[in-house]
């Protein structure tokens, strides 16, 4: 990183509305390099158990962030607010955020969702003094962290990128309009997201009818080279571990896809895989679809 890189990112002033996985993989990225004043609200320490209150505070002091239980404090004087809240949540964040948001302050929705939930963020932040900003998060934050792909939308986004540049943040302009970023992701994610899902019905069935290997093989001589059986793993326990998650965020790719006037069907089935297997609390933390597939169906069963 250059001086006037370091200069420029140490002026800048930090907050994060939520501090769940994105949030903290953007900053242990930013913390290899020159330090930065960053502040943290997350829900879980004002509306959780006294266990998960306490679980998001280890969180805070992990990261080196300075964390509140009150939104208005924690904004303060911050001037670039990072939205990373569950997709269920964005609007009520942004909502939460405008009433204490600085005049002239980057709001930046991080969030997974609709057009129409971004345009409605966009509009209560903008009514507020703030300058909003979609942003869609175009692959998992591990482990890329800080450097995983970004597209921004928004008639901000253009002024924005100075801000992701200074954080060393891989953001792509892609249009003057918010929703359009979005639209991207939401779309995207009805092949990505119900993939896993397809992943899911076909593995489990195969292996609950002894005929997995067999199922995985051919597929790989249809799709040669895609790699069934590691993939399998690994959505599986993508699933497991952000399903739940996933389902918020496939809720809003279905209302997406029926605001284009067209069906949802497809990513409504896929909210329902999503939303058992997170539900079912699993760790599969195996490298081997086989015996990841046997602790989700003894849960399952």
């Amino acid at each position: 990183m250059s001086a006037q890189e370091t200069n420029d990112r140490a002026g800048l002033r930090l907050a994060f509305m939520g501090f769940g996985e994105a949030a903290s993989a953007f900053v242990s990225g930013w913390s290899e390099g020159a330090g930065l004043d960053i502040r943290a609200f997350d829900v879980k320490t004002t509306a959780g158990d006294e266990q998960t209150r306490a679980g998001k505070v280890a969180d805070y002091v992990q990261a080196g962030v300075t964390g509140f239980d009150d939104p208005a404090a924690m904004l303060g004087d911050r001037m670039t607010v990072f939205s990373t809240v569950t997709a269920d949540q964005s609007l009520v964040a942004a909502r939460t955020a405008a009433r204490s948001i600085r005049p002239g302050a980057c709001y930046l929705d991080c969030n997974s969702c609709a057009p129409d939930t971004k345009r409605a963020a966009s509009a209560v932040i903008e009514a507020a003094g703030g300058c909003y900003v979609d942003v869609a998060v175009m692959a998992p934050v591990y482990p890329k962290r800080h450097k995983v792909p970004l597209l921004i939308s928004g008639p901000q986004a253009a002024a924005a990128k100075a801000v992701f540049s200074a954080l060393e943040m891989e953001a792509e302009v892609v249009s003057d309009a918010v929703g359009f970023a979005s639209s991207v992701k939401m779309i995207r994610s009805v092949m990505v997201k119900g993939m896993e899902a397809l992943v899911l019905e076909c593995v489990l069935s195969g292996r609950k009818a002894g005929v997995d290997h067999l199922v995985l093989s051919s597929l790989e001589k249809t799709f040669p080279g895609f790699g069934w059986e590691k993939r399998a793993a690994y959505m599986m326990e993508r699933v497991a571990t952000h399903g739940l998650r996933r389902a918020a965020e496939m809720r809003e790719v279905a209302l997406t896809v029926e605001q284009l006037g067209l069906f949802g069907d497809m990513a409504r089935a896929t909210v329902e895989w999503q939303q058992r297997v997170g539900e079912l609390a699993v760790d599969i933390g195996e490298a081997d679809y086989g015996p990841a597939a046997d602790k989700l169906l003894a849960k399952i069963t």
